[in-house]
């Protein structure tokens, strides 16, 4: 119809990993990247945040004065649960005030029922066409480790393929793959991916191939260079390609770079960065 201004569609999923919401070496958030990041956002972007556990932490200490000292596993669902409302404040600071900000707390069942899948993918569209953007994080601080791997032990031993999402990482490709979007953006506090993390002049500014067998050949390859991660817990650079490999074999084009960018640069390769998918130039 003639003046009618037509739907965003989804077309964009960001993830940003816990160290890149930190000041390195001054154990404080950086507003910098919230404030970078936020303005950024539009209807159609689908962001996918870390950090609920190291921010609560961050904040227990500047309001205490020491860390918790219980259970490890408890301990940190205490902060994430500390952290998710710092979180989500930032982020409703710095987004454009005409759009709307969704909380989408998410945990692994939902994705390994086609109903719940169904039912996630819908919110999501829906936020598109009412101009307001998701931030999707896992649920953490209802989550109980040992109840989350007896259902998927389970699930499994049924033959059927299953997916944890405790790495966003792998939430993130996986909200990308169920929702179909084009790209995958994997902020970091690095620029990509090294063959060497200690040698900046080692970053892999491309992956790209034919095929996607041929992608995968060139994953594989690399994953062989990879070790170490940003911080204890974390899956590292052989898990984020891992998680970015299967989203090039659902038919998104992924990119990993520093959450200093801006993501338009990163969007058009105007900055260092690591770039995946079939036929990528």
């Amino acid at each position: 119809m003639k003046g009618v201004k037509p739907l965003p569609t989804l077309d964009l999923v960001i993830k940003i990993g816990s160290m890149a919401l930190i000041q390195k070496g001054e154990s404080a958030m950086d507003y910098n990247i919230f404030q970078r990041l936020g303005s950024a956002l539009r209807p159609g972007m689908l962001l996918v945040t870390s950090g609920a556990a190291e921010v609560g932490r961050l904040d227990y200490i500047a309001r205490t004065g020491h860390e918790l000292c219980g259970d490890p596993e408890q301990d940190k669902v205490d902060y994430c649960a500390q952290g998710q409302t710092i979180l989500m404040n930032n982020y409703r600071r710095f987004i454009r005030p005409e759009y709307g900000m969704r909380q989408v707390l998410v945990e692994h069942h939902h994705f390994n029922d086609p109903q719940k899948q169904e039912h996630i993918r819908c919110l999501l569209q829906r936020a598109a066409e009412q101009c307001a953007i998701p931030i999707i994080n896992y649920n953490d601080p209802v989550n109980q480790e040992e109840v989350r791997k007896m259902e998927l032990t389970s699930r499994r031993a049924e033959g059927i393929d299953v997916v944890e999402c405790v790495d966003n990482d792998e939430t993130a490709e996986v909200i990308a793959e169920l929702t179909g979007v084009k790209t995958l953006l994997l902020l970091t506090s690095t620029e990509g991916i090294y063959l060497d993390r200690d040698d900046p002049s080692t970053l892999v500014t491309l992956i790209s191939g034919d095929s996607v067998e041929e992608v995968r050949f060139k994953v594989t390859g690399l994953m062989g260079s990879c070790s170490g991660a940003s911080r204890a817990g974390a899956g590292g650079a052989r898990a984020k390609l891992a998680y970015a490999m299967r989203a090039v074999e659902h038919g998104t084009n992924v990119i990993i770079g520093h959450a200093r960018h801006h993501i338009e640069d990163l969007l058009n390769g105007r900055v260092a960065c690591t770039r995946l998918g079939v036929g990528v130039e």
